[in-house]
């Protein structure tokens, strides 16, 4: 069946040229001058849309609007005179699918026009298929947890996709608003556009500029040639502008042009460009006391912020923090490739909930990964995620029997000696446990083998006696690493694992077991040491 559609305007030519658009689109319309007559036709036919200017003869399209998404989720679209862009807004908080600037651009409306039918046919085969959709499995995917604030998001996030709007995503820092932005995205009638995310805080403030709308060749110094602006790689999709509380003042200002004319120009162009984006932008800051001090934009802040998502914290979902934990597990076991996914026990997944989070979901995997190159077997106790001991009211009870079980049914006879044989309490002497041939190596060694390169002076034969009651050599007699302790030590652990590399001609099973240390262990100190695997 053909597509139906709802014109409105006051404009008698307009009207015609949109319905002509719209026959040669294969749509069937019909046109209503006035508010009332437009509500009229609205409740005796069924339409898929709606397309209507926002100031009628008797009333505004804002009336138009609020009266169709009472009864339906149909999209309407509204047209907006240029200098209006606050009623445009404003229908789009009030529900509006999208808007179109006046004079028409035919291009333009045609894009609106195809965006709205793709979500029609969402919306049709959601209803008539009684299967699961592959848009919630995309849902439940991607958003880990079936808590009520988690289902809640989600509803949203699935109302949020129907629309073009701005959308600001609001959270603190952790709580996965990229993650919420490409869903956003992926669930839109522009997901077969490109998705283009970009750290405002991580472009120099010189580059800015032609980051964003590109530049031409010859523009200035070292352009050599033409390139493509972000808001020209998103054209058709989506431009999440992460960190925008970060963007300078300068930049505030061609932003909001560009988002309000939907059109770029070149550093170096002589002619703007149109784009089809939509804007979807995130900070952890607090934008509304960003404004009030004058560090960001109030026009800029009221374009982007026309749908605020505030995404919540992993403290208000804490009963996800299990089934976050599996899923984190399973992803970390799948990258470093173990034989063995890793498990929690009871014990673990209760400290895990009466934890606080400050860093959210992002804490959550760091602490699991930290957990992972700790245990020297796929089981995972509460000691081995290296939190700060509970007070005695809210510690949880340790379920020895359960724990027990998991152990044994985890553990291989391989790793039920070793883990009998070291202490799974690590103190600072077995946590660098290098060994390279016959030699012990640890923070001790480590530190007299480099005792030349940081000036450390031996204790002399005169002062055994004070030798026997403290080997430590005396401060004021120390002369401290410029990097400081951290770097220096990171510095000597990676020798040494280069060094055990190297005898072993890169063969990292055997590299670690001179270096007593695991597998698992080494490959993760090598990541994050940034030691070639080659």
């Amino acid at each position: 069946m053909a597509a139906t559609a709802l014109v409105v305007d006051d404009e008698v030519d307009l009207c015609r040229l949109m319905q002509i658009t719209l026959t040669k689109m294969g749509i069937k319309s019909d046109v209503a001058y006035t508010l009332s007559q437009a509500k009229s036709y609205w409740d005796d036919n069924d339409y898929d849309f709606c397309l209507t200017d926002l100031k009628l003869p008797d009333g505004s399209g804002l009336d138009l609007v609020k009266h169709i998404n009472r009864h339906s989720d149909t999209p309407v679209a509204v047209i907006t005179a240029h200098g209006s862009m606050d009623l445009a807004i404003e229908a789009l908080k009030l529900g509006a699918f999208d808007f179109v600037n006046k004079p028409l651009e035919l291009p333009r409306l045609r894009q609106l026009v195809e965006n709205a039918l793709k979500v029609v046919q969402q919306d049709n085969a959601t209803q008539t298929s009684d299967e699961r959709t592959p848009e919630q499995d995309l849902l439940d995917s991607r958003l880990i947890g079936d808590s009520t604030v988690m289902q809640a998001l989600k509803k949203t996030i699935v109302k949020l996709a129907r629309s073009q709007a701005p959308v600001f995503l609001s959270g603190a820092s952790g709580t996965g608003k990229e993650v919420v932005a490409r869903l956003i995205h992926d669930l839109s009638p522009r997901r077969d556009g490109s998705f283009v995310p970009v750290n405002c805080g991580a472009i120099p403030s010189e580059l800015m500029e032609s980051e964003f709308f590109g530049h031409k060749k010859g523009s200035f110094t070292g352009a050599v040639t033409d390139k493509q602006g972000l808001f020209q790689q998103a054209n058709g999709g989506t431009l999440f502008l992460d960190e925008v509380a970060d963007l300078p003042l300068a930049m505030q200002v061609k932003l909001l042009r560009a988002i309000q004319e939907k059109t770029v120009r070149a550093i170096g162009d002589t002619k703007e460009t149109p784009v089809d984006i939509r804007i979807l932008s995130a900070t952890h800051k607090d934008l509304n006391n960003l404004v009030k001090c004058g560090d960001f934009r109030q026009d800029l802040y009221y374009r982007i912020n026309v749908i605020e998502l505030k995404l919540p914290t992993l403290k208000a979902r804490r009963d996800d923090i299990p089934v976050l934990s599996e899923y984190f597990l399973a992803q970390i076991a799948s990258e470093w490739q173990l034989d063995l996914p890793p498990q929690l026990t009871d014990t673990a997944r209760q400290r895990l909930q009466a934890h606080e989070f400050s860093g959210n979901v992002r804490e959550l995997r760091n602490i699991l990964e930290r957990a992972i190159t700790l245990a020297e077997t796929s089981v995972i106790d509460s000691e081995h995620l290296g939190l700060p001991p509970l007070s005695d009211d809210t510690a949880p009870q340790h379920n020895t029997e359960s724990d027990a079980a998991v152990r044994d049914s985890r553990q291989s006879p391989v790793m039920a000696s070793d883990q009998a044989h070291n202490s799974t309490r690590y103190t600072t002497s077995n946590l660098h446990p290098y060994r390279t041939h016959n030699q012990q190596y640890n923070i001790s060694a480590i530190q007299a083998s480099s005792a030349h390169a940081t000036h450390i002076k031996q204790p002399s034969s005169s002062h055994n006696d004070d030798n026997q009651r403290s080997s430590s050599p005396d401060r004021s007699e120390v002369a401290l690493p410029k990097q400081g302790l951290e770097a220096y030590l990171q510095e000597q652990e990676k020798q040494l694992i280069i060094q055990a590399l190297e005898e072993t001609e890169g063969n990292k099973t055997q590299a670690a077991e001179l270096l007593g240390t695991t597998f698992r262990s080494l490959r993760y100190r090598m990541k994050k040491l940034e030691i070639d695997e080659d």
